[in-house]
Parts: structure tokens; sequence; C-alpha cells
């Protein structure tokens, strides 16, 4: 999809995610010193506006102007600061060597642009810092939310293989459960935890 398709798309509704940051995120990053964070993907900023709140220093990244007028208004109100990026994830480039943590929450992208994508986000991870990666899983049911489209879902071997640089400390699937049409529905995701060595440079 284009960027003008996701403005339209946040623009149909008030909130179009959870206001709440993602389960996975909160638990990973229990144990971890606050530092700076790099958000890829970040859409209306609930994850990133979460993690300054309790100190870390965030750039949040998304190709969707109108999504990220919504981010910065909710970071103004909750009185955090983020840095938001307005840029096309297949041609940003982040700061090497920079991040503690790197975040790919719900991006679906063909292989070769998510390759290209995690490979400059494993450069961007300072030594010992850590990148989170959870989409939807190839196995997703098809009544779970997500895309169809098997091309741009994926597995935790294809992400952990993706990742060659980096120490994968964890690739599994996991349950995602949501409402559908009030309905309970549970789908599948992926969910990747890697690591930079801390000796890396």
């Amino acid at each position: 999809m284009k960027s003008a398709d996701w403005d339209q798309r946040y623009a149909s509704a008030e909130r179009v995610w959870s206001a709440e940051p993602n389960p996975s995120l909160v638990g990973i990053t229990r144990d971890l010193r606050p530092g700076r964070a790099l958000d890829l993907a970040c859409g209306e900023g609930a994850d990133a506006i979460w993690l300054a709140e309790r100190g870390w220093r965030v750039t949040a990244v998304d190709f969707s102007d109108v999504a990220l007028r919504k981010a910065t208004s909710e970071a103004m109100a909750r009185k955090v600061e983020v840095e938001w990026v307005s840029a096309d994830l297949r041609a940003y480039e982040p700061t090497p060597v920079s991040f503690d943590l790197v975040v790919i929450l719900y991006l679906h992208l063909p292989p070769v642009e998510r390759r290209t994508i995690l490979s400059r986000a494993a450069a961007a991870l300072a030594p010992g810092g850590t990148l989170l990666v959870v989409g939807h899983d190839r196995t997703n049911p098809p009544n779970a939310p997500g895309p169809k489209r098997p091309e741009i879902l994926f597995t935790p071997e294809e992400i952990a293989a993706d990742l060659t640089r980096l120490d994968v400390e964890r690739a599994d699937r996991i349950p995602q459960r949501s409402e559908v049409h009030g309905q309970a529905v549970t789908g599948v995701d992926t969910l990747v935890v890697a690591r930079r060595n801390s000796a890396a440079r």
C-alpha cells in the first residue's frame, strides 16, 4: 500500500489501532535499562509514547502523515517527547550503531523489502542492543485480523534467518487474541527477539 492509502485509513476512524502498548514490547523491556529506542512503522504511536513515558528517548518512523499527526497530538497530551519522522521505511536508513532498542511491529512487506529493513534495523543497534519483531504469522487463521497475502506474511524461522548479524534469543509463534464482529478470535503471530553482541562494533 501507498502512504496515501494509509492516510485514508487513519483518517477514517478516531483510532485504528489500540492505544495500549504491544504486550510483547512490555514483556521484553521489563528488564531493560531505558536508552535510545527506534520504532519502525509506528502508526498512531502507542508503543513509542509508552516507551517515552518510561524514560526511553524515542525516534518513531512512519510514512503516514495522518498517523503521525495523531501520534504527535497524543504525545503532547501525555506530556512526553518523541522524535516523529515521516519516511517510507523502504528508503529510510537509521543512524548505524545508535539504538539500544529497535521495534518493528506488524510491518508486512514482500521478502526482499523486509530483508532490507531488517538489515538496516540490525545495523542501527548499539552493542548489546535489542531488536523486537512481531507480525502476523503465515499460519494465521483466515478469520483472524491481518493481511491475507501469504507472500507478505512470515514465520519465526524466516525472520531469524534474516538476522544473520544478531544473536537470536527467541523465535516463536504466539497466540494473538482479538475480537472480530463481536466474536473472540485467536490468531497466530511471529515473535522474534535478537540482540547485537555487546562486543560488536
